[in-house]
């Protein structure tokens, strides 16, 4: 088994996960600590920090810091994911990735618009 197959069947697994599921989801909108993770997908600390990492270690979810109001930094999670096509080939499983677009990236391409006017 090719390294591709082996990266298609680890992407899918995870996302057969119903917890891993429901941190794609609710990270899609805003970004969110694993506290409120947890919460919301009514599962333990630990079970969300497992899937973060495993989330965050193929590219579907953002890692961030975020400031709160006495001055203290956490982590703040969002999901890069926007699609995932799985296409059946003479070849065998072709996994795409369709990826958000980051913050910076969306200003870097409204200056880039703005300068070229």
């Amino acid at each position: 088994m090719g390294s591709d197959d082996e990266e298609i069947r680890s992407i899918a697994a995870l996302l057969a996960d119903e917890c891993a599921q429901r941190i794609l989801i609710e990270t899609t909108t805003e970004p969110m600590s694993a506290d409120d993770l947890s919460e919301v997908c009514e599962v333990s600390p630990q079970t969300v920090y497992r899937r973060l990492d495993d989330l965050v270690e193929r590219d579907l979810l953002e890692e961030n810091l975020q400031p709160d109001s006495e001055g203290h930094h956490y982590k703040v999670y969002s999901a890069t994911l926007d699609k995932i096509v799985i296409d059946v080939t003479p070849d065998g499983l072709e996994l795409s990735l369709s990826r958000r677009d980051q913050m910076a990236d969306r200003f870097t391409r409204f200056v880039d618009e703005v300068r070229d006017r």
